[in-house]
């Protein structure tokens, strides 16, 4: 592969830079995804059982299910976006579409009817179980028909290293801020209720009726916390996906408007960095995906107080809101293969010290989280930089550009991961006893805990940097390639432009 000519990607404005106002809305669009995934992930599983009166275990395998269809989804959405051309482009339309029912349905996860959640606390878990599963189920396809365009977009918007990095580091800027603006006003309220319904529990215990109504109630404010939040997310994330909508435009030229299915399995089987990029995240992704769940209970019984879940949450999202803005600075020096390679490092260390942290130690728990989300927050940078690498490795090998799919495959992997990890981390709580809203957990249940947020995120870490130690495509190699593809397109002409016109420049 070599480089014999100027290339054609500038000359067909592909390698602009972005305006601000174009950055900052894109970066929205992550803050609008996170207020529907961070929500699912990091407090679902609490909902269920603390809320809603379900079996943990239970859960952890309606997740599982239900996650595999998500992911499954995400093939569906990707194969959806490269059949479609408007003239808004491939992918805006989409996210104009399926915005606001994305977060209703945010809203109704979170909203298990109250004579279910009765029955459920009884012991008859089947309507809130099977409303669970349905509303899940959903809100995964929902949010695969936005997140898979949304996603895909980055690739189209621009083809320049320096520019892609830039918007997805301040795409997962704003993916922490909205899970740190999630835990900063759940975790509060959720704990001033838990401690009222200790209080009334020990007077419950002995016999009195009103604290035994009390309790009744605060299991009911519970239930308002989620009902409120979601609510004003429709509203708040709605503003966020139009932005992305009106500034977020696409530039980057194609052969054909629409691929057939032939092309695309094709583009696909010959991707190798795809390939081992989606295996290296499934595990490194799985150890991430199993710590989200957990958080809020390793607040409550490592650190004393599921408040500390927002501490948690401020480590976690801080670190990646203040390492992020520096990431493309990094990106340009050291390049996204060895940025992902050798940062693994940093969760190897992190969680294996995490993991013998004694309970109490709470600021040997917010350090090793600290160094645990610097890892995580370079290497998942790194990740989506590179998954937009892989289109252009995929047109250059077949001739046929696919970001639907090829987005679709590696938002699938991370599907899959979150799978694996709600699965591991409902199965070790109810592999350990855990015993809902107890004052105190049995030490099989405490190692549980503390096995699902530092020694499984700290296993498949090492497992992820062995896979992807044979990666090909190295910035360098990129470039080359891109600039080969785009000189071939330059010399064909009659192109199709980001409206589905034929083009053979850019359209300003």
């Amino acid at each position: 592969m070599t480089t014999k000519e100027k290339p054609s990607a500038e000359a067909h404005g592909a390698l602009h830079t972005m305006k601000p106002v174009t950055v900052f809305s894109y970066m929205l669009g992550d803050f609008g995804c996170n207020l529907a995934f961070s929500l699912s992930t990091a407090w679902l599983l609490f909902y269920y059982t603390d809320v809603a009166g379900l079996n943990a275990g239970l859960i952890a395998t309606t997740s599982f299910v239900v996650r595999l269809w998500d992911a499954f989804a995400d093939l569906i959405a990707g194969r959806i976006v490269d059949q479609t051309m408007t003239r808004w482009g491939k992918f805006r339309p989409f996210i104009l579409w399926f915005a606001l029912p994305l977060l209703f349905l945010s809203f109704l996860t979170f909203y298990v009817p109250d004579n279910w959640k009765t029955e459920a606390w009884a012991g008859n878990y089947g309507p809130a179980l099977l409303y669970a599963y349905l509303t899940y189920a959903v809100l995964g396809f929902f949010y695969s028909m936005v997140n898979i365009p949304y996603g895909s977009l980055a690739s189209a918007m621009t083809q320049s290293i320096k520019e892609r990095a830039k918007l997805v580091s301040w795409r997962l800027w704003g993916g922490a801020a909205a899970g740190l603006f999630l835990t900063a006003i759940i975790a509060p309220q959720i704990s001033t209720i838990q401690r009222a319904m200790s209080a009334a529990r020990i007077k419950a215990t002995a016999g009195d009726a009103a604290a035994q109504a009390e309790f009744v109630r605060l299991q009911g404010d519970m239930q308002a916390v989620f009902t409120q939040i979601t609510l004003w997310f429709v509203v708040l994330g709605g503003l966020c996906f139009l932005m992305v909508f009106l500034f977020c435009k696409e530039h980057v030229v194609r052969v054909s408007a629409k691929t057939t299915m032939r092309e695309t399995v094709q583009t696909l089987k010959v991707n190798k960095p795809l390939q081992i990029l989606c295996l290296s995240s499934l595990f490194y992704l799985t150890g991430v995906y199993a710590v989200g769940p957990i958080s809020a209970y390793y607040a409550r019984y490592y650190m004393g107080d599921t408040a500390h879940a927002t501490t948690i949450a401020f480590v976690n999202s801080g670190v990646q809101l203040l390492v992020t803005p520096f990431i493309p600075w990094v990106i340009g020096k050291f390049g996204k293969k060895n940025l992902y390679q050798y940062c693994g490092l940093f969760t190897v260390i992190g969680g294996l010290a995490l993991f013998f942290t004694p309970v109490g130690a709470l600021w040997m728990a917010l350090i090793f989280l600290a160094i645990k989300g610097v890892g995580a927050s370079l290497i998942n940078v790194a990740m989506f930089g590179l998954e937009a690498d892989t289109v252009e490795y995929g047109e250059w090998k077949n001739g046929t550009r696919t970001e639907g799919a090829t987005y679709a495959i590696y938002s699938f992997t991370r599907k899959v991961t979150q799978s694996f990890g709600g699965l591991i981390g409902g199965f070790l709580l109810a592999g350990g006893g855990y015993v809902a809203n107890a004052d105190t957990q049995n030490p099989n249940a405490m190692l549980a805990i503390a096995a699902a947020i530092g020694l499984v995120p700290a296993v498949v870490a090492i497992v992820a940097m062995l896979i992807f130690w044979k990666y090909p495509l190295t910035d360098a190699v990129f470039e080359t390639i891109r600039n080969e593809t785009e000189s071939k397109k330059a010399a064909r002409g009659h192109l199709v432009g980001p409206g589905g016109t034929e083009v053979d420049k850019p359209e300003d």
